[in-house]
């Protein structure tokens, strides 16, 4: 027996097994592969903007010019009210989390077909791969907000120290963007259908949001139960952060956090209950 062949017998050998019962989260885990979520999150954000001619810009560019758009016809056209802010302002506004929010969801729900060769052929854990594409997005969002305060600067806005809570509302948008995520994505890699309602979803869940208009135009007594749309408490929130909107977002944002702490945890629970399946299926 050779010395390399006695060697590699005393190495010891690690065996892999779905777990049974009661699926963990796998944060520990998740947590010991930090780099790798560095490298797929950045990996994400370098792939998007490759060979492109504005590169960057098109975060600008899209919620700059649906806010056109939005003041144009919502604004100008249909005199949505806006409650007492500049409606460019008011959309804006409503449109930086939305924009960050469609994104995440639309990358995280397709992202364990897209990465199929990765999945397959190593081992991580699994999760680093949606909450890649959900980070991604981050990039965008960050150099949008840089034009939105230019335009609060242009129209004398101040924000007041509600705008301490805005890193809440953004964890929420992104929770609400994962928690959606998990499940489509672990859907999505059984049923590839999945990835044709996306697009309808984020449409429909568009219309259903505050973004061209307050929350305000929603009777009272129904406001609580629009904060069964989580999206509905964090544009609102954001509103009321940055705009100074009088009140905050009250018993519509206490609704929403419920259903997004719901929608996360079950989310997660479910990924990670089909996550034994991924290599096998996708």
């Amino acid at each position: 027996m050779s010395s390399r062949q006695s060697e590699f017998e005393s190495l010891p050998t690690f065996f892999i097994r779905p777990a049974a019962g009661w699926v963990s989260p796998g944060l520990k885990e998740l947590w010991e592969y930090r780099e790798l979520l560095y490298f797929l999150t950045w990996r994400d954000v370098k792939v998007r903007y490759k060979q492109t001619v504005l590169g960057a810009a098109w975060a600008i560019i899209q919620p700059f010019f649906m806010m056109v758009v939005f003041s144009l016809f919502f604004g100008r056209l249909a005199r949505v009210p806006s409650d007492g802010i500049p409606y460019p302002v008011f959309a804006y506004c409503a449109l930086l989390p939305w924009q960050l929010f469609a994104h995440a969801l639309s990358e995280s729900s397709n992202s364990l077909v897209a990465n199929e060769r990765l999945i397959t052929k190593v081992y991580f854990p699994r999760l680093c791969v949606p909450i890649s594409a959900v980070l991604g997005g981050l990039i965008d969002f960050a150099i949008a907000f840089v034009i939105l305060l230019l335009m609060m600067a242009y129209y004398g806005i101040r924000p007041s120290w509600a705008i301490v809570t805005l890193p809440a509302f953004l964890l929420l948008a992104i929770a609400t963007a994962l928690g959606v995520g998990l499940w489509l994505s672990a859907l999505n890699v059984k049923y590839r259908d999945v990835r044709y309602t996306i697009t309808f979803l984020i449409q429909f869940w568009l219309l259903a949001t505050p973004v061209a208009y307050p929350s305000s135009l929603i009777p009272v007594r129904w406001r609580a139960l629009y904060g069964l749309n989580p999206m509905a408490g964090v544009v609102e929130g954001f509103r009321w952060a940055l705009l100074g909107k009088s009140g905050g977002p009250g018993a519509l944002l206490a609704v929403s956090v419920g259903v997004v702490v719901l929608i996360l945890l079950g989310g997660l629970y479910y990924f990670r209950r089909m996550e034994m399946e991924f290599a096998d299926v996708v």
